[in-house]
């Protein structure tokens, strides 16, 4: 038998994505973001839940664009910091040793070092309740040429992200392929 755990944030795993964005005077920031995922595949969208305390949330508000990047197993500690770091405090990027670069597409940076990255343009805003939803349109991914498998496209083995458990507060490793995707299930058609 199941038991209730009550009303609770414990969707497990859930990703560990780096949100870039530039303030007012151009300087450049990263969080930490658990809350996000894909949202739509036409137009490619990426979701972020942001608080409206953050830094962050001003930042996109202002330049009407973010890049959503995967953190992996060589970046946790990076990854980390910019979660519990303020950016009105520090310049994390210079803290965590992490490689400032200029979005291509969109007004908002990256770190060199997080292998996959999304540029997006802010397309919707969703107020929530303690967090606030942006919905960004993917405008370009850009892929480490060392993630990349034979098909050209990314590999979640080479890639080794992150994932956080949300009930305990940890960062696990992904594992094995155990099945395909719209085919394992066919066996019960």
């Amino acid at each position: 038998m199941k038991q209730s755990l009550g009303a609770r944030t414990l969707l497990v795993p859930t990703p560990v994505l780096m949100v870039g964005t530039y303030g007012p005077t151009g300087t450049p920031n990263l969080m930490n973001a658990a809350w996000g995922g894909i949202c739509c595949s036409d137009p490619p969208c990426v979701t972020v839940s942001v608080r409206t305390s953050r830094l962050t949330y001003d930042n996109i508000v202002q330049r009407k664009a973010f890049t959503v990047s995967v953190a992996n197993e060589a970046t946790m500690v990076e990854a980390d910091y910019v979660g519990i770091a303020s950016g009105r405090d520090a310049d994390k990027f210079a803290v965590a040793g992490l490689t400032h670069v200029a979005g291509e597409y969109v007004d908002a940076p990256y770190a060199e070092e997080f292998p996959l990255v999304l540029e997006c343009r802010l397309l919707h805003t969703q107020e929530l309740g303690l967090h606030t939803q942006f919905i960004g349109e993917i405008v370009d991914v850009k892929a480490d040429e060392a993630i990349l498998g034979e098909d050209g496209l990314p590999d979640i083995l080479k890639i080794r992200p992150l994932v956080y458990d949300t009930a305990h507060k940890g960062y696990h490793a992904v594992g094995q392929l155990v099945g395909k995707a719209f085919s394992a299930g066919k066996k019960l058609l």
